[in-house]
């Protein structure tokens, strides 16, 4: 599974790369989505062995870890329940240098979509055929959750 994790957060460097200059920023969260109920139970599993939950929610537990990744240090990550919205493998959040900046840059280009939130929101970006989605939240999720 650590190489799973390791592969959701690459390919969402990669997709970031391609459409943003935040080169560099750090990984803040993981998720990964499960395609069935099988895999939820698997994954939740490995997760258990890696870390501790953190905070329950409906769409899947998110656990305290610490995983070296290509972009840093992974604390969170997230097992998605099945999610016909998620066809995808996982996603990774991103934490960028100056937030505002970044969403009056990229908010209007194809691919960003702005997500609201009750207490944060989240620019993500996303691209038709990729195995992975990229999220930029603000205030990134280890800050809401006190872990920095």
């Amino acid at each position: 599974m650590e190489d799973l994790i390791r592969n959701i957060v690459r390919d969402a460097e990669k997709l970031k790369d391609k459409y943003t200059d935040q080169k560099n920023v750090p990984v803040n969260y993981a998720c990964i989505f499960c395609q069935s109920e099988e895999e939820q139970k698997y994954f939740l599993e490995e997760a258990h062995k890696l870390g501790t939950i953190k905070q329950e929610a409906p769409s899947g537990p998110l656990f305290k870890i610490s995983l070296d990744t290509i972009a840093g240090k992974l604390q969170l990550l997230r097992i998605r329940k099945p999610d016909p919205t998620r066809p995808e493998r996982g996603d990774a959040d991103f934490t960028v240098v100056n937030y505002p900046f970044f969403k009056e840059k990229y908010l209007n280009k194809p691919g960003f979509f702005l997500v609201l939130k009750e207490n944060f929101e989240m620019i993500e970006l996303c691209e038709k055929g990729n195995n992975v989605r990229v999220y930029f939240s603000f205030p990134p999720l280890d800050k809401q959750l006190n872990l920095v």
